[in-house]
């Protein structure tokens, strides 16, 4: 077996395991039908990977398993990619952001989409001590074709608090405003209020200044938790 196989076979075998059909059921009709399912919560997922000789390959082995992953047919083994991805981000720097967001692109919703996000936050995020710019890279996905992509830049910061590029976050906000699509206006408005945690009273005036470019969905999610 090659390398990738080496570690791609046990995790379909340990995660086949615990295929539940009954319960894939309910799953595929939650993601309106567009997805296969083994029929495994997130919990059990993980547990039945916990057994398995822990990752120590590459960044660019562990690019080539998230693919190998992502080609099954079960969206379980997209999770699973995505946690790897998480586990392991230290192995990656941002030469590995048009390989995501090959991922970002393929069999596109929130359930994978909103993961990546994550991972691509962590390496940009540490990847900042010693390449301020690196957010350039999200830049470009701002004005990207794929919604899927514009929501991952928009969602990227989420988590960063006192290290949030503050102007950025603004700038994205008001560049995706005029969209009408649901999973955009939503985005924006998580991120705001992700960052109304440290800076309350900045996003509480923002959100008064610019209260007509944006939609009732963003106003609603971003000021949740703001007086």
């Amino acid at each position: 077996m090659d390398t990738v196989s080496n570690w791609v076979l046990p995790i379909e075998a340990a995660m086949r395991a615990q295929a539940d059909a009954h319960q894939a059921v309910p799953m595929k009709a939650y993601m309106l039908g567009q997805f296969d399912f083994l029929g495994i919560r997130a919990g059990p997922r993980r547990d039945a990977l916990k057994g398995l000789p822990k990752f120590t390959g590459s960044a660019h082995d562990l690019l080539a398993l998230v693919d190998a992953l992502w080609r099954l047919p079960e969206r379980e083994y997209r999770y699973a990619a995505v946690d790897l991805l998480a586990k392991h981000h230290k192995r990656l720097d941002e030469s590995a952001l048009p390989r995501i967001l090959q991922l970002v692109q393929t069999d596109s919703w929130w359930d994978t989409v909103d993961g990546l996000a994550g991972v691509v936050g962590d390496i940009l995020l540490r990847a900042k001590a010693n390449q301020p710019d690196v957010q350039r890279h999200m830049d470009a996905c701002l004005v990207h074709p794929h919604l899927w992509v514009r929501r991952l830049a928009m969602l990227h910061q989420l988590g960063w608090r006192d290290q949030t590029d503050q102007e950025r976050l603004f700038h994205y906000a008001l560049v995706l405003a005029p969209e009408t699509e649901f999973f955009i206006r939503k985005a924006i408005g998580w991120a705001l209020r992700d960052h109304a945690r440290t800076q309350p009273d900045v996003v509480r005036i923002f959100l008064t200044w610019h209260a007509e470019q944006m939609s009732g969905l963003t106003l609603r999610e971003a000021g949740k938790h703001l007086a």
